[in-house]
């Protein structure tokens, strides 16, 4: 054990491989430089990363156990390079274990993957706070069934992570309609939506924001933020990982037209 407690964080991780190509980059330098200072802000440097990213979708809950994750180059149409590009992370196979040991316990089907590797969701937020890939970095996925309450049920057992040195990270956007990006009508729905999400995730009644969290299609403009919310699954994980931890809005970032809003507990 550990004598401090990691925060979980949800991390609009933004578009495509963004490091990696200079005028994107460019546009999201707020989102670089906050990623870039994060690691400073919290309490003890990791032993380990679980990454719960929106870009790996199974029917039950699976962990990466690769000792040496390959890459996911999961997006389209981006320059030539940013398909050989690598984050040479290890993987860490006895916090895959773990990770299925406190699922298990919890009665929370799972499964491990010997050669799941890093999608964009894990290796673009990653490269901007550790640059180094010396901390080991465990891939998770969501159930591709989006149900707010398995996810939620997930994170809160693998809450005792947080006392082991583990970050557990959730990585997505809080707005993720990809045909309203650049419409009249997107900012403020990413605004009014990201805005209901802070003050949902900061309600200290833990039983009260969960039913908030499961309701979250009844929120202010929430299916036209989330036309599929594989990009929202992973806040639900962090947000039962979080305990009684209240929740806060930590960063925005205004990128194509939109919001994009990361949250922290603890």
């Amino acid at each position: 054990m550990t004598n401090a407690r990691l925060p979980t964080i949800f991390i609009s991780h933004g578009g495509g491989p963004w490091p990696y190509i200079p005028e994107m980059k460019a546009q999201f330098s707020k989102t670089a430089k906050w990623l870039s200072d994060l690691p400073s802000t919290l309490p003890m440097k990791p032993k380990a990363i679980l990454s719960i990213s929106g870009h790996w979708e199974t029917d039950e809950f699976m962990v990466s156990a690769a000792t040496e994750p390959p890459m996911v180059y999961d997006y389209s149409g981006f320059p030539e390079h940013t398909y050989r590009i690598k984050y040479a992370a290890p993987g860490s196979p006895a916090l895959a274990a773990r990770v299925q040991e406190l699922l298990t316990a919890a009665g929370i089907k799972n499964g491990s993957d010997p050669k799941r590797g890093f999608d964009h969701g894990t290796f673009v937020p990653l490269v901007m706070m550790y640059p180094e890939a010396e901390i080991p970095v465990v891939s998770m996925s969501i159930k591709r069934n989006y149900d707010p309450m398995d996810h939620i049920k997930l994170g809160e057992a693998l809450k005792p992570l947080r006392d082991e040195g583990i970050l557990i990270i959730g990585s997505g956007l809080s707005y993720h309609n990809m045909r309203g990006f650049g419409s009249p009508t997107a900012a403020g729905v990413s605004q009014l939506f990201g805005r209901w999400l802070g003050e949902t995730i900061a309600i200290p009644d833990v039983a009260e924001r969960s039913k908030a969290l499961l309701a979250w299609e009844k929120a202010p403009a929430a299916r036209h933020a989330h036309p599929q919310e594989d990009h929202l699954i992973p806040l639900m994980a962090v947000a039962g990982a979080a305990g009684n931890d209240l929740g806060k809005t930590v960063f925005v970032d205004h990128v194509f037209g939109v919001d994009m809003a990361s949250y922290e507990f603890g």
